[in-house]
């Protein structure tokens, strides 16, 4: 099946799919750096993953613009990036980093795409950690051209969740998800209650409005190339909320 068949039925059958995610061909983009403490982006993104640094992205985490971001479903996602075509910025030999989505780059339409505008639709744009950044450019770079393409994801450990909510709100923030990285669908289970599908309420956060107050807790989390993998009895029955748990892994 071709890429323009599937985009096609994707369409058809409204459901969230990712050609890409599949797709090792390099493509064209930009790329600049925000510099925060330790050359890391380290604030709260539009996944709502927190601190970068405790979910283990840190410096290697990118904000993407509105072509790449997708509504916040490649939150997650990883990608290698390199830059090139440009003799005086590029390092020599573009080396490659690798990149998890963490953020959006909003668009600025009071600023031209080549100068300032960055993220403006359709343009497709990474804004990196300065540290990241000077792994395949020279930091003097405002914006340099770049290929990427999609990989899997790399992560040590098993998939995080990470408890939040009130007794009839229930959210699971998801982390630390490898291979395709982006979650499209969670199941919750307590020891009460059948498997409950959950909404997404932003970037990787995931809700359902039931009380599962003192049931030990399992999960069921499927990502973007349809495979899914459970974790039962994840967090034990006197679970709190603001707690992180283990599960396995793809």
């Amino acid at each position: 099946m071709g890429a323009l068949q599937a985009t096609v039925i994707c369409f058809i059958l409204l459901q969230t799919c990712s050609i890409t995610a599949q797709d090792g061909e390099w493509k064209s983009a930009t790329a600049t750096y925000t510099k925060q403490r330790d050359d890391s982006i380290i604030t709260e993104g539009a996944c709502g993953y927190g601190d970068l640094h405790k979910t283990s992205y840190g410096k290697y985490s990118a904000g993407l613009s509105s072509m790449l971001f997708n509504r916040g479903s490649t939150c997650g996602g990883c990608f290698e990036v390199r830059c090139v075509d440009h003799i005086l910025w590029c390092l020599q030999g573009s080396p490659s980093v690798i990149l998890t989505a963490t953020d959006f780059c909003p668009p600025n339409y009071g600023l031209p795409s080549d100068y300032g505008g960055w993220c403006n639709f359709p343009s497709r744009h990474f804004e990196m950690s300065e540290a990241a950044f000077s792994e395949i450019a020279e930091r003097k770079a405002d914006i340099v051209p770049v290929q990427y393409r999609r990989t899997k994801c790399k992560k040590v450990g098993g998939i995080r969740f990470t408890l939040n909510g009130s007794v009839y709100f229930y959210q699971v923030l998801i982390t630390n998800v490898g291979l395709d990285g982006e979650v499209v669908a969670v199941k919750v289970k307590g020891s009460k209650t059948g498997w409950i599908p959950m909404g997404r309420n932003w970037g990787q956060n995931w809700q359902c409005n039931v009380n599962l107050a003192g049931q030990p807790l399992s999960f069921e989390v499927t990502t973007t190339s349809g495979r899914t993998v459970t974790s039962y009895n994840v967090a034990p029955a006197n679970w709190r909320f603001g707690q992180t748990f283990g599960g396995k892994q793809f």
